[in-house]
């Protein structure tokens, strides 16, 4: 069964760009929820420049679904999400300066402190993803160090449209061989309405992790609906 999680930190975007106590995206996440949404995803940054440490308690507290935290493997973050324990942390680099995450995580060049990391969040109960390139070695350093899923990085195949079949083979090249690795596949990042369907049509995944795209849509059509659609998308492709 494919697994939907909604990334609402562009709510939290939204309340920061006003430094206003609303959307509340805690709020959005009952609506996900409501929408049938599988899980909600946030992504916690050093600055807490969207999604904040108040945010993710909360959400521990009152969502009923699975809650992933995206984060840096910094001393600071990871003794505030083992207290805090989420479903899930995804692994990721971060860029003072970037506006979004582009890049996955270099697993083979950061394997020995990674390696660490994986065993404390681990240790803490905490399901552990990487979000890395669509590359079988990076894959495999994954799989070696401990982690449990890895998260497609789909940036290039959202930009490239015409490239899109050389992309989806690379996807799946890269699913087989954390499928056989013992890993669990999720894909994210630039994922909408249109080119998601190509991934599900080739079973590529099981997690999808989505979150602009469902966001602008719901400006139109409603929060709820937004991931509604997404997740027939998904379910029925």
């Amino acid at each position: 069964m494919r697994m939907l999680s909604v990334n609402i930190d562009h709510i939290a975007t939204l309340r920061q760009a006003r430094q206003e106590i609303f959307p509340d995206p805690v709020q959005a996440a009952l609506l996900v929820e409501l929408g049938g949404g599988d899980g909600v995803t946030v992504h916690l940054r050093q600055d807490q420049r969207h999604i904040n440490f108040r945010d993710v308690k909360l959400l521990r507290e009152t969502i009923k679904t699975y809650l992933t935290v995206e984060m840096a493997a910094t001393p600071k973050m990871l003794k505030f999400i083992s207290k805090v324990k989420p479903d899930q942390v995804t692994l990721v680099p971060e860029v003072v300066t970037e506006v979004t995450t582009t890049e996955g995580v270099d697993v083979i060049r950061q394997q020995n402190s990674l390696k660490r990391v994986v065993a404390f969040l681990r240790k803490a109960g905490i399901r552990v993803c990487i979000f890395v390139e669509p590359e079988p070695a990076q894959i495999k350093a994954a799989a070696a160090i401990g982690a449990e899923v890895v998260e497609l990085n789909t940036d290039r195949y959202s930009k490239e449209s015409r490239r899109q079949q050389f992309h989806i083979n690379r996807l799946k090249i890269a699913a087989d061989a954390a499928r056989a690795s013992g890993l669990t596949v999720h894909v994210g990042h630039g994922l909408n309405y249109q080119n998601v369907v190509p991934i599900v049509e080739e079973n590529i995944a099981q997690g999808f992790s989505i979150g602009f795209s469902i966001v602008a849509r719901a400006i139109f059509i409603g929060l709820k609906e937004a991931v509604a659609e997404m997740k027939r998308i998904i379910q029925e492709v």
